[in-house]
């Protein structure tokens, strides 16, 4: 097998098995063209004997999908969002063992169903339980989002004392700060790259974006209240010299911007116009060909920007693909900045191809 097949197999999300995976072919489902929507890109296991054996041997839990196929929207939309998410895949593929139970099915599945006294034609539903079937947390219903599988996957590692992986973890943070609630504020400053590259260290902050408003330098910058308030991020951006001007988005927003930082220091927000070399740092080197996450987009800008290596941020498989592109510069790859995770790896795979 070439180099750039083993690579292609390690990275390549619902294509083929993983190579240190043992599965039974007959209880797989191997294919992508076959594998059902519902499912996602992730590679599932059919039997729960041979999942709960699979457990024992590899000291791992079982990650136990319970999922209507063919389904309902909720169901297909788990599969594509959540399910198909490059990150949830590989710490899928990788902390446990993945079992898919079809909930609207007879014989082996219907006896799982049984078992576990889980409901036919449900929506979906994911258990994480130990080899010999007992639950090692609460069973997952009705939060079908990536922060749902993130935050019970690091309950799971944390139970069993293993250390959380930096891109899980970032993971769970960027969805939990938004399913709480983000809010935006706009920083001026004298230089918005600068700017960006010292933001990113707040604790709160969830995303930026370099660009233009009223002729100045901005960085637009979402960030989560229920960690860091706004008074506090201006007050954070000031000591930084990341907030000469601020544009508001509020009443309370003004008045916050107006005891920190003065009357003459604070105005309404009005167009942003985001500029085309946004996180400049990440923008100049390879890894802006690297599908990533916002939050890991942030970080890995500032960390690039002062000089340091982004890398330990990163999962292995997205690691696996970067040294892919810096080993084919002469390919057409595009910039994944601002794109879709999902979207923008399918993209990257196809060109490695």
């Amino acid at each position: 097998m070439s180099n750039l097949v083993i690579l292609i197999s390690i990275i390549f999300i619902g294509a083929g098995l993983m190579k240190e995976h043992n599965y039974q072919t007959e209880t797989v489902l191997e294919k992508q063209d076959t594998q059902p929507k519902e499912l996602g890109k992730v590679k599932w296991l059919r039997d729960i004997n041979v999942a709960t054996r699979q457990a024992g041997n590899e000291n791992k839990p079982v990650f136990l999908l319970f999922q209507e196929v063919p389904g309902c929207a909720t169901c297909r939309n788990y599969g594509q969002d959540v399910l198909s998410h490059p990150l949830i895949v590989e710490a899928i593929e990788t902390y446990f063992v993945p079992l898919a139970i079809f909930n609207n099915k007879g014989g082996e599945d219907r006896k799982v169903m049984d078992y576990f006294q889980e409901p036919s034609w449900n929506n979906p539903v994911v258990r994480i339980i130990d080899d010999k079937r007992k639950n090692l947390i609460d069973r997952i219903s009705g939060n079908y989002s990536v922060q749902g599988v993130a935050e019970a996957m690091i309950k799971v590692l944390k139970k069993q004392n293993i250390a959380v992986p930096a891109y899980l973890g970032l993971l769970q943070e960027e969805h939990s700060a938004r399913a709480e609630g983000t809010e935006t504020a706009y920083l001026s400053m004298y230089c918005f790259w600068s700017g960006e590259k010292k933001i990113a260290d707040i604790e709160g902050v969830v995303e930026t974006h370099a660009g233009f408003m009223n002729g100045r330098e901005v960085v637009k910058v979402e960030f989560a209240p229920s960690i860091i308030q706004y008074k506090d991020l201006l007050k954070a951006a000031k000591t930084k010299s990341c907030a000469s001007h601020v544009y508001t988005d509020n009443l309370n927003q003004q008045l916050s911007a107006e005891q920190v930082l003065g009357s003459e220091y604070a105005s309404e927000k009005s167009g942003f116009r985001i500029d085309r070399e946004t996180k400049y740092y990440l923008y100049k080197s390879s890894y802006r060909f690297l599908p990533m996450t916002p939050l890991q987009a942030v970080r890995a800008n500032s960390l690039i920007g002062k000089g340091q290596s982004p890398n330990a941020i990163f999962s292995p498989r997205q690691l696996a693909a970067l040294k892919y592109i810096q080993e084919h510069p002469r390919k057409k790859w595009k910039s994944a900045i601002n794109e879709n995770i999902i979207r923008a790896w399918e993209s990257l795979v196809k060109n490695m191809v």
